[in-house]
């Protein structure tokens, strides 16, 4: 049985990770991580340098705050790490490839397997349509959320570039902006308001048309799934390395199951 660690066992989607992990008899929750002491029915620790028990993997949906004693732990005691916390600073995401020299990491940030084959539309969509469409992203998140842009609508905009054969800028906001639009912006908004679970858009903007890629979670429960299935290939890949969706995709078709 996978004995698995919940970082963030408090919050939201630690919570749905819980429950996930509940109706799984594959995997057992042994541990939680969280600043928050509200007990649950396995011992919850504010530092993971207080756990001394047994644990096969980290699941994290906490802070980049907690990011450096998770790194710490994961790489002393060598427990591989699924990171689906997002708003990594430049110099956090260095550190985290950096332990990914030594322990095997998974980091998405976006956990839903929609959205990384919307990654794909968008990449395959950025590469024929070229630069005679203005590309925009739109993503809408609930009133709690802190940082934006999001970290997937970023990926998006990755794909996109990805797709393109010239270097491109992203625009976060116009209001301070008096200036046609040039061909080499991909803008990104951000929303926040309500309940919302998550929804992105890109937009391919072209003369006399537009097409539209959209995604939109209904609930937390593919993110928690996603991150559970993450933990379960984690384990089985031969060394460290930095791991994401893509090669838990690809991983799957080469044993002929599904996701």
């Amino acid at each position: 049985m996978l004995k698995i660690i919940i970082s963030g066992c408090n919050g939201k989607m630690g919570q749905v990770v819980e429950s996930i992990c509940s109706a799984d008899s594959q995997v057992q929750v042994v541990a939680g991580f969280d600043v928050n002491q509200t007990p649950r029915a396995y011992p919850v620790y504010v530092s993971p340098a207080n756990f001394t028990g047994e644990a096969d993997v980290i699941i994290d949906f906490s802070s980049p705050k907690a990011l450096d004693g998770l790194l710490a732990f994961a790489v002393e005691r060598g427990v591989p790490a699924v990171l689906a916390t997002t708003g990594y600073s430049p110099e956090q995401l260095a550190q985290i490839d950096e332990a990914a020299k030594v322990v095997p990491i998974f980091r998405s940030a976006n956990m839903s397997l929609g959205i990384n084959v919307v990654l794909d539309l968008v990449k395959r969509a950025a590469a024929i349509l070229g630069d005679a469409y203005d590309i925009e992203i739109v993503e809408r998140h609930h009133n709690r959320k802190v940082d934006a842009p999001s970290g997937t609508a970023l990926m998006l905009a990755d794909a996109a570039q990805e797709g393109l054969n010239y270097e491109v800028d992203y625009t976060y906001g116009r209001h301070d902006r008096r200036q046609s639009r040039p061909k080499n912006e991909i803008g990104i908004s951000s929303v926040r308001g309500g309940t919302i679970v998550g929804v992105h858009e890109v937009i391919f903007a072209g003369r006399d048309e537009v097409i539209e890629i959209r995604h939109e979670a209904q609930s937390r429960e593919i993110f928690a799934s996603g991150a559970v299935k993450a933990a379960k290939f984690l384990v089985t890949v031969p060394q460290p390395g930095l791991y994401d969706m893509q090669a838990l995709v690809a991983a799957q078709n080469e044993e002929g199951g599904s996701l």
